[in-house]
């Protein structure tokens, strides 16, 4: 971290009020996101295994390929959040509208590769006879959504950087309902089967994305700020985008990799991995909310040209990151003898997961740290360097993760990994937020 003297009590007021301001509802966004799926699969669950099976395969691909282009709401977070703090709303309505153009164009790029190649893609991933034709159905349909679920990633960004993360949890909250009653209606009421489940998932994320352009929409108007595409502009936005697409890229392929690992390990380990990745997923949310909170935060004191403010806020978001880990970690060690059995009553799996997760529990903290930093430096467009961290700490965890079949210790060798990996992510954002190189102020960086 950057040295820097202590932020007299009031100052460290109001730092905390406007972390809880944007982290808050951040978080409760965050979570409406998996709910969709479960929605998804508690209802056509119902229909047999085979669908069910058919939209495991489909949701994970889809969720991969959305979860690729994130970047545009950190990018699109951190521009329009320097232009806010630099007093340019015009400017920085513009530099959204050029995300959600971006958007738009990735997402039609995306229909275009998906609705000829989807059988290759089920196929790819393993899917049984059984299951592929309702995989291909699913994914097929819900692929004309991406463009919507993209442009809500856009949108987002652009109103966590004018500091407004209550309305992408209104909106999130409501696309959840809809899409419920949608997925219901269309199963149930239409018969539809899970073509029924994919239109209604389609239809909501076109509804929360046609809400987020009439906000941005309406504050473009309301500032001057033009509508149109912006070759130039967007151009900029996919610049700005790569670095972290390079960083997100390279923390799916640790997760990937531990996956594989684990299934190396046994029926037993893959499956308690399965129940720990979701619960470290989960509390990776709550964390992710401060990041969200820092992004739009340090953006707006480096474009208010107030770098002791951002230093100040970096300092006290990162003992918020700590905290929290702490609280979380102990929340882990204590629940464990009862959170395990929720999930399976199997002696083996039990006997798998349980001491790993004493390991993820005692590494929530420095994820703390990790989450904080990450959101910091994406604040301050600090993107190459997070492609390049990343990338070393890929390099360093995959050896290792691959020698825990080779020299034992099961799950827990694995998170082990996991640990270094994120021990690894800590000390190289520590190094840059303690050089203060990112520090540029100014509406660009």
């Amino acid at each position: 971290m950057t040295q820097a003297p202590a932020a007299p009590k009031a100052t460290r007021r109001r730092h905390d009020r406007e972390i809880i301001a944007l982290a808050v509802p951040a978080f409760g966004a965050l979570v409406a996101e998996p709910l969709f799926v479960m929605a998804d699969s508690a209802i056509v669950g119902h229909l047999g295994t085979s669908q069910l099976a058919g939209l495991a395969v489909a949701s994970s691909l889809l969720m991969t390929a959305v979860s690729v282009f994130v970047f545009l709401a950190y990018a699109t977070t951190a521009a329009v959040a320097r232009r806010v703090g630099a007093g340019d709303l015009q400017s920085a309505i513009r530099q959204g509208m050029d995300g959600i153009w971006l958007a738009l164009l990735l997402g039609a790029a995306v229909i275009a590769i998906v609705l000829p190649t989807a059988p290759a893609f089920v196929d790819l991933f393993g899917a049984s006879h059984t299951a592929a034709p309702y995989a291909i159905t699913y994914l097929r349909i819900s692929s004309l959504g991406i463009p919507a679920m993209l442009v809500v990633l856009a949108a987002t960004g652009v109103l966590r950087g004018l500091q407004d993360t209550k309305t992408p949890l209104y909106v999130a909250v409501g696309g959840f309902v809809a899409n419920g009653a949608l997925n219901a209606g269309l199963v149930y009421g239409a018969h539809l089967g899970i073509a029924g489940s994919a239109w209604g998932t389609v239809i909501a994320q076109v509804g929360m994305a046609t809400v987020y352009l009439y906000v941005v929409i309406r504050g473009a108007r309301r500032h001057g700020a033009s509508l149109r595409p912006d070759i130039a502009g967007i151009r900029a936005c996919a610049q700005a985008g790569a670095p972290l697409l390079v960083r997100t890229l390279s923390l799916r392929a640790i997760l990937m990799i531990a996956t594989a690992v684990a299934a190396r390990l046994g029926d037993a380990d893959i499956a308690g991995h399965q129940i720990i990745i979701s619960l470290w997923s989960l509390m990776a949310f709550a964390l992710d909310a401060i990041a969200i909170a820092g992004q739009a935060i340090i953006g707006r004191y480096l474009g208010a040209d107030d770098p002791q403010g951002a230093r100040e806020a970096c300092r006290r978001m990162v003992q918020w990151g700590i905290a929290s880990g702490v609280v979380l970690g102990l929340l882990v060690i204590v629940s464990r003898p009862l959170f395990i059995p929720l999930f399976t009553n199997d002696q083996a799996v039990q006997d798998a997961a349980l001491p790993a997760l004493l390991m993820v529990a005692l590494s929530q903290p420095i994820c703390g740290i990790v989450f904080v930093l990450d959101g910091v430096l994406m604040g301050a467009g600090d993107g190459r360097y997070l492609a390049g961290a990343m990338l070393v700490t890929l390099a360093v965890f995959t050896p290792v993760a691959l020698l825990v079949p080779v020299l034992g210790g099961g799950l827990t060798a694995l998170w082990g990994a996991m640990t270094l990996m994120m021990t690894v992510r800590m000390l190289t954002l520590w190094l840059r937020s303690r050089s203060g190189r990112w520090i540029v102020t100014g509406a660009t960086p």
